[in-house]
């Protein structure tokens, strides 16, 4: 039937029905490409850890002079200071070795040796047994009173550690939290590289004891938590046979704390932090934080650098008028940071001005949203929670970004991946305390390994473990 064959109403009614088929068609189309986006969300766009992209994009190449693909060289790059280690000083050197020559490499001859200094050159070996054995033998004694033998006591290191000494106890602490190794791991260096062989039982008792040695130390970081004036706090997931967890990160300016909970809620900020929490607490947009300011009045900063994530995600939508409102923002944002990095070429007041004025204009342009869901959204959290973003202005001291709580948390995201996590509430108990210890020495350039050995020494003769709290006097 051709269109001639038609009425004027029926073919006004054809328009209409296929119109309306069109605009469901439009409106499919756009929800299908906002579903798209989302699903193509990464670490540069949203607050996804950059261990979730599964592609990741490939690193910009250097042009030479001709505009051709300059191949960058392997080893120390051009203006960068060269690095050299120090010599060994004498007291450290075990052993020297002189080497002569007796005729000249060229001319055969008989050379005089010269008045120059001789040329050293080090070299650290591996001793061939990497560990010592002491035997502790307990005399024996009769009594005639009571009839029995009695033998001399062992000294509280030696009963308490068992087969192991603190160093070797510190040793397979270190090696199954820092290194990341499982205990067939340990047990396969401690068997191929040392010559000891020794069981995986007896490694996870090594292990326990360990742990017994951190507690104390943990504990007191616990209980300062709540009277600290700055706080980052991050969490990420953990696997337990198969069940849930989530290992939470509390930062403070000396240490780092960190607790496996079951909970991804408020719950646990209320545990660690408490309900009197008086200092500011750094973190992302998470609901449990938002819950846990509103419910007790907390003070928080937002990461900015989550919200710059989020903004560019905007940009990325199929609806221009989002993704324009998207850009207007992520421009006064980059405003906003030009500043923070030209703080030291400012003095305070001029600096705190910048801030004020750019963040005058951020919050301008971002409640300024148009009619679209997105972007509404986005305006929402600035009405609710902008002041919240902007602590660090007021502040001194306060980052305007987590990093340093996800700088924290990095290193057991790696250790997740290695070890598959935890199989039990000890494990948990050990992962919290050597997480910590080894978290907090790095901020304090101090040696882990030494703390291990120091805290499993005092652990086994029965004093106080060294603090985890350097003393500031």
């Amino acid at each position: 039937m051709s269109f001639e064959e038609y009425t004027k109403p029926e073919l006004i009614e054809i328009i209409i029905s296929m119109q309306k088929r069109l605009d469901a068609f439009e409106a499919r189309c756009a929800k299908l490409e906002t579903e798209l986006a989302k699903a193509r969300k990464d670490s540069s766009n949203s607050s996804k850890p950059p261990s979730s992209d599964i592609i990741k994009p490939p690193k910009p190449t250097q042009k030479g002079k001709r505009g051709r693909k300059k191949k960058r060289r392997i080893g120390g790059q051009p203006g960068h200071p060269r690095h050299e280690r120090n010599p060994f000083p004498p007291e450290e050197v075990d052993r020297v070795e002189e080497h002569t020559i007796q005729r000249c490499p060229v001319h055969n001859t008989k050379p005089d040796k010269a008045k120059k200094e001789t040329r050293v050159f080090q070299q650290v070996g591996l001793p061939e047994k990497l560990f010592i054995v002491t035997e502790h033998r307990q005399a024996g004694y009769w009594c005639e009173a009571c009839g029995e033998y009695h033998y001399a006591s062992l000294p509280p290191e030696v009963k308490n550690g068992g087969l192991f000494d603190a160093r070797m106890t510190a040793l397979a602490a270190y090696m199954k939290g820092k290194c990341h190794a499982s205990y067939s791991t340990v047990q396969a260096f401690l068997r191929d590289v040392s010559g000891l062989d020794v069981s995986r039982s007896h490694l996870a008792n090594v292990i326990k004891r360990a742990t017994a040695a951190l507690d104390d130390p943990y504990k007191e970081l616990l209980s300062r938590l709540p009277s600290e004036t700055r706080v980052n706090s991050d969490e990420t997931g953990h696997k337990e046979n198969g069940g849930k967890f989530w290992t939470w990160v509390f930062r403070a300016p000396l240490f780092a704390l960190f607790k496996i909970d079951e909970s991804r809620g408020s719950k646990v900020l209320i545990d660690v932090l408490g309900k009197e929490f008086d200092g500011i607490l750094g973190c992302d947009y998470f609901s449990a934080y938002r819950k846990y300011m509103k419910d007790f009045n907390i003070i928080i900063q937002f990461c900015l650098a989550h919200l710059i994530r989020e903004v560019k995600f905007l940009t990325t939508l199929p609806d221009k008028v989002t993704a324009n409102y998207g850009e207007r923002v992520l421009d006064r944002l980059r405003r906003l940071f030009r500043v923070i990095h030209r703080r030291e070429k400012m003095s305070e007041k001029n600096f705190q001005r910048a801030l004020e004025r750019e963040r005058k204009k951020l919050v301008t342009t971002a409640m300024h949203a148009p009619a679209r869901s997105e972007a509404q959204n986005m305006a929402n959290r600035f009405r609710k929670h902008g002041r919240a973003y902007f602590e660090f202005i007021t502040t001194p001291g306060v980052e305007p970004t987590n990093n340093l709580a996800e700088q924290a948390i990095r290193f057991v995201v790696i250790d997740r991946k290695v070890t598959q996590g935890t199989r039990s509430e000890a494990g948990r108990r050990w992962c919290e305390r050597i997480w910590t210890v080894l978290a907090t020495c790095a901020m304090q350039s101090r040696s882990a390994f030494d703390y291990l050995c120091n805290a499993v020494h005092a652990h086994f003769t029965g004093r106080a473990a060294p603090s985890l709290i350097l003393d500031s006097s």
